[in-house]
């Protein structure tokens, strides 16, 4: 069989294209695509509302697929495993309430199954900015990865949404954005950004559900990027607060919408 380059080429552009152009507007867009992007993702799919995942590096998953220290394997306790078993995924009982699963299998079966439900999924995309538009989240800026971290003069493009879902992780880029311009008053004792505090464990995994809520009107948090905001710790190659912060977060636009 004759290839021909040209052909392989267009068949990317073409392909690739379309469904850029089909997301520019859309019900719900998350930023980042770690484990509580995928599972906001997922539920918000199953009830069939139109969403579009950024993720501004090459791989999904976040901080899933390192697992601890490069050991790829997460902890997650009982009332995630619900959420593996939806997706598929193998796990094995460690001891009473804490569940062993491979991170890698659970990176990919999440991304399977959001994309399956029809989730748009970019990567390489990173935020600039959120669009806003009488007082509220309308949208997001975007632009590619590689021409903000080498800072190269290239305006972005914009895309239009009801609901935004930061979950950027550590970073909490959205949030931090509306911070640094004075267009958001946090709902924290000094009305800002508080940052993560020292890995804990059980505290960072109550308090990650608890901090998943709306921040301002039509922009939400969720995962690590809720502790974060809120000041609460870190959790380490723990992954089941993160899995129920997307679940929540999910309901809570969909009762928004």
């Amino acid at each position: 069989m004759q290839l021909d380059d040209v052909v392989i080429s267009r068949a990317i552009v073409e392909d690739f294209t379309r469904e850029f152009l089909g997301s520019l507007e859309t019900q719900v867009a998350i930023a980042g695509a770690g484990p509580s992007g995928l599972t906001a993702g997922l539920y918000l799919a199953k009830r069939k509302v139109k969403t579009v995942i950024f993720e501004k590096n090459l791989k999904v998953g976040g901080g899933m697929p390192g697992g601890g220290m490069m050991f790829n394997r997460i902890v997650v306790q009982t009332p995630a495993t619900g959420i593996l078993d939806e997706v598929g995924v193998k796990y094995k009982k460690y001891k009473e309430g804490y569940y062993l699963a491979n991170s890698l299998e659970t990176v990919a079966a999440l991304t399977q199954q959001v994309i399956r439900k029809g989730v748009k999924i970019f990567n390489l995309i990173s935020i600039e900015d959120a669009m806003i538009k009488n007082k509220k989240v309308c949208g997001l800026v975007i632009n590619w990865e590689t021409i903000l971290s080498t800072r190269l003069p290239v305006d972005p493009l914009t895309m239009r949404c009801q609901a935004v879902i930061d979950a950027t992780g550590h970073d909490c880029a959205v949030v931090k954005k509306l911070q640094q311009r004075d267009e958001i008053r946090l709902d924290t004792p000094t009305g800002k950004i508080l940052g993560e505090g020292p890995m804990w464990a059980e505290k960072g995994e109550n308090a990650v559900l608890e901090n998943t809520r709306e921040v301002y009107p039509g922009l939400y948090v969720s995962g690590m990027a809720a502790n974060a905001v809120y000041g609460a710790p870190r959790m380490g190659p723990i992954f089941g607060g993160m899995l129920l912060s997307g679940k929540r977060v999910a309901e809570l636009v969909l009762k928004d919408l």
